[in-house]
């Protein structure tokens, strides 16, 4: 993209993501069993040069994401903004596997 930075108002983003939260409860239930744990995770500094193929993938866990979130929700006093990187692959995870 060039040009401006796209901008995300927060409260579209946040509304968003209840209306598609809602859409999986509404299909799943109260809660999605993932039935892989593991992925393939393209490392940050690669992740947005679209002119090179990134080189080195590395691997990451769900199980690993969900535990950090779920210590953030033992303790909110410690969020950091990264956190939100865990709650992505969790997502996009249930997004694969509900998708209709």
């Amino acid at each position: 993209m060039d040009g401006e930075p796209l901008q995300i108002p927060l409260g579209q983003l946040r509304h968003a993501f209840e209306l598609a939260l809602r859409h999986v409860e509404a299909s799943a239930g109260g809660a999605v069993a993932l039935e892989h744990d593991y992925f393939w995770s393209v490392p940050a500094d690669a992740l947005h040069d679209v002119t090179t193929e990134p080189g080195t993938l590395t691997i990451g866990q769900l199980s690993e994401s969900w535990q950090h979130l779920q210590d953030l929700t033992a303790d909110p006093d410690r969020a950091v903004a990264h956190q939100l990187v865990w709650l992505a692959d969790i997502l996009r995870a249930i997004g694969r596997q509900t998708a209709c």
